[in-house]
């Protein structure tokens, strides 16, 4: 086989991303933040950013059938993956909707609790997502956030990207960087409070990223995130490196059950 078939991984990026990123890095936290706004039955959720659905998915069996869901994201692809997984028959239905998070197509007090998992540090204007989150909740609506603290506290994902940047290229790793880019709690409070928010309340918590081996890893978080592109555009050697120095340097993260790293996140509480 090829090096260009070696690194080919069957679905599209939205397709890999539910099937491989969801249950390794994202789908773990989901339930904890839910839990952060203690949803009810017959709530209105929101869920911005909201990739492939997972905690929309979640947040849709806590509220049942008396209550409703909403997913946004920018991302089309992400929307038609998100409306092809079957729902629970005991949970709320959803709509998805395709909208920029600093203008979300929805009347003012539409919900009663606004998630944002992982999209707050990649919106352009991040001040104005917010104003928004605050603008479609009730009186009584409440808001969970979580986005990652420091890359320095992933240590497999730090080491990942120095390893994009030797053999694919600075603009690899920023991309590998940028989940990582609003990870100051002080800053992250004061943002949600110059929105309008009270009752701040932000914890951090220690999780881990966990795939079956490390060149599970390579492969699936490069075809589904944008990291495809340019690991495709690069020469056989470059990716051929790419594996082999991310198995030496991830080797001792590897055990009994595969590869596991730990990450950590700040979650962050508030109401209207």
């Amino acid at each position: 086989m090829s090096q260009q078939g070696q690194w080919q991984v069957a679905g599209s990026a939205p397709e890999i991303y539910e099937r491989e990123l969801v249950p390794a890095v994202f789908g773990p936290w989901a339930p904890i933040l839910i839990e952060l706004a203690d949803p009810k039955l017959g709530d209105r959720i929101i869920d911005i950013a909201c990739g492939t659905g997972i905690v929309a998915r979640i947040a849709a069996a806590k509220v049942g059938t008396s209550g409703t869901v909403t997913g946004v994201d920018l991302n089309p692809g992400m929307l038609n993956v998100a409306r092809s997984l079957k729902a629970n028959d005991n949970a709320a239905s959803a709509e998805w909707l395709e909208a920029s998070a600093d203008r979300l197509p929805v009347p003012d007090g539409s919900f009663d609790v606004a998630y944002c998992q992982l999209g707050l540090q990649f919106f352009a204007d991040r001040p104005a997502a917010l104003r928004e989150m605050r603008r479609v909740l009730s009186s009584k609506g409440r808001l969970a956030v979580m986005v990652w603290c420091g890359i320095h506290e992933s240590p497999g994902f730090e080491e990942f990207a120095e390893i994009l940047e030797r053999n694919i290229g600075s603009a690899a790793a920023t991309i590998m960087r940028a989940p990582f880019g609003l990870s100051d709690a002080d800053e992250l409070s004061t943002l949600v409070a110059a929105a309008g928010f009270r009752d701040i309340d932000v914890q951090r918590r220690i999780g881990a990223v966990e795939f079956p081996s490390i060149e599970r890893f390579v492969l699936s978080y490069v075809a589904g995130s944008p990291l495809a592109s340019h690991v495709s555009q690069a020469s056989d050697a470059a990716r051929e490196n790419l594996t082999a120095e991310t198995k030496l340097a991830l080797e001792k993260y590897v055990g009994s059950r595969g590869l596991s790293f730990p990450i950590a996140a700040h979650l962050l509480a508030a109401t209207v």
